[in-house]
Order: C-alpha cells, then structure tokens, then sequence
C-alpha cells in the first residue's frame, strides 16, 4: 500500500492536503507537525484517519524513520511568515533552510519516491514584470523569500546529486477555512474576515492598491496532487496562483458587498519587505500539471466567511 507524508501537515493548507488525500483513499496518511503554527483542531473531523508525528522537522533523527520509504513527501512545514522573519530571522532559517535539508536528506537515504515542496512566490520579489513567469530572475526581499527559495535550490541540487524526486510549486496568496486570523501574521484574507465579522474597519498597511493574485485553499491543494501524480517533473518550478490579481481595497469592498456593511478601510504604513504586485502565470502549471483553478475570488471569500462564522456561532 502506498504511503504519502505531509510535513506541517496540521497547518492550514496542509491540513486541507490531508483531507484530500484521505479522500482519495490512496494510501496511508502520515502527518508530520510540531503544532507550533499548526493545530490539532484542523484535522479533528479525520482523527484517527492518519498517522501523526508530533516532531520537528530540524531533527533528523526524529523524522527519518518517518520519511523512510513514503511514496510521496508533501513538504509543507515552514515558518510562513514575511514580518515574523524580518522581525526574528534566525527561527524561520531553521526551520525553512536547516528544516527543509534535513527532510530532503531523510528523504533519500530513506529512499522516498518523491517530494512536492511548498515554495513561495515570495521569491520573486518586486519586479515590475507581470505576471510572473517561472523563468524570471528571483529577487527575495524578505528573509522568509530567500530561504523559501534556498528551499526550492536545495530541491533541485538533490534532485541532480541523488536523483531525488523533487518538485516546487510556489504558492501565491493561499486563503480559505483554518487560516489563522488571530495571529498578526495572518494572510490578509483572514484577517479582513474577522474585522468583518466583528464590525469593525480593517487596518491596510499602505494605500492598498497593493495587488495580490488570491487563490483559494482547494484549488492549491488539487494542483499539489495533479503535481504528485505527474511524472518527468524532477528538478521544476511551477507557479501555483490562478493567474488573476486584486487590490487590497477590491478584496475589502467585496467582502463589505457579501456582507451588506460599510466599514471603510484604516490605513497605515507600508510593511518592510512587502511586494507591490503579485501574479502568477500559470501557464505551465496548465500545460504539465493540468493545472484548472475552480474558484473565483468571490465564491471564495464566501466560503471562507461561511467558515468562519460558524466558528464563531460555536464558541
């Protein structure tokens, strides 16, 4: 029987990842996650479902027997956070460099098949160029975007020194249900979500014309398994967006739109190794991957809103 991995996996878009693999009911289910971002409560309705590794990733010696012989690695761990690694560097280069060796180290001596590595668009950093191709030059302006991107160079070092596997696909913008909105390094999505459901305006660092290509939990979640499932991809990139880009100030009037509130928008000054525009070209993704985005930005913030006030009709 097939045996699939997914490190952070009690995070939020890793959580969604366990899901969905249970669902396919293609194989074991192995959650690698030191909760320390992530939390058991993302995966309670499949406890039970997946084997779970409360360890952390820097530690070899504590996930390689873990890793040792899984089919796929879905390596979503990080620190995944611009400001916090601005703030406090040396944990998140840890954790997303030192982490991310000792699981691609774990992996082939292990003799693991293949891993998908969450990469960041981050890496890109603030060319004027859009969208953003694949091929550009990267140019990390935060911390967190260059060890992001050490990530993606370690993966395909490995993949050409050991024949390892490996594939990146850089995330842009990723919202929907779990996303934390209590921590001050949130994605903005869920952060808009909760001033909304609270009644109150939003703080927009910046003008907010700041523009961003938005894309929703799940269909991130089927690209990394259209990835997962694709062979010859050893060594790539592949920009995981939907190709689209809105401002700060669109997202916020649509929210207030489903809603039916005018809370208008507070702002302040512009964030230290924030990017102005985000947009993916996914044009390979589509051509290799088979790569077809579902949800348009509209439907969903409605499921995520959706999402969230049920948890605040629990609690």
């Amino acid at each position: 029987m097939k045996r699939h991995v997914v490190t952070g996996g009690a995070g939020f878009i890793g959580s969604a990842l366990v899901r969905a693999l249970l669902e396919e009911r293609d194989g074991k289910v192995a959650v690698i996650d030191n909760l320390l971002t992530g939390k058991e409560e993302n995966l309670a309705e499949v406890a039970g479902r997946f084997e779970f590794h409360r360890v952390d990733i820097r530690s070899y010696r504590d996930i390689a027997s873990v890793l040792r012989g899984a089919d796929t690695v879905f390596h979503l761990a990080a620190i995944p956070s611009v400001p916090r690694s601005i703030e406090d560097p040396a944990p998140s280069h840890e954790v997303n460099i030192d982490g991310t060796f000792q699981v691609l180290k774990a992996c082939v001596d292990g003799g693991a098949r293949r891993v998908i590595y969450a990469a960041s668009s981050s890496a890109y950093g603030d060319t004027e160029t859009l969208p953003k191709v694949e091929t550009m030059t990267p140019r990390p302006l935060s911390p967190y975007a260059l060890q992001k991107l050490v990530g993606e160079y370690y993966g395909s070092v490995f993949h050409s020194c050991y024949g390892l596997d490996a594939t990146a696909l850089r995330f842009f913008n990723v919202y929907g249900p779990r996303q934390d909105p209590s921590s001050p390094y949130s994605g903005v999505i869920s952060l808009f979500l909760r001033a909304l459901i609270e009644r109150r305006p939003p703080v927009i660092f910046g003008d907010g014309e700041q523009s961003r290509d938005f894309t929703y939990v799940e269909d991130v979640v089927g690209l990394v398994l259209k990835a997962a499932r694709t062979e010859g991809i050893g060594g790539r990139v592949y920009n995981a967006g939907n190709g689209n880009r809105y401002t700060l100030n669109e997202v916020w009037r649509v929210l207030q739109e489903l809603e039916g509130v005018s809370l208008p928008a507070r702002y302040g000054p512009p964030r230290a190794g924030d990017v102005r525009h985000s947009q993916a070209d996914i044009a390979a993704a589509v051509r290799d991957l088979g790569h077809r985005p579902a949800f348009s930005l509209e439907e969903g913030m409605k499921r995520t809103l959706e999402w969230q006030m049920q948890q605040v009709l629990r609690t």
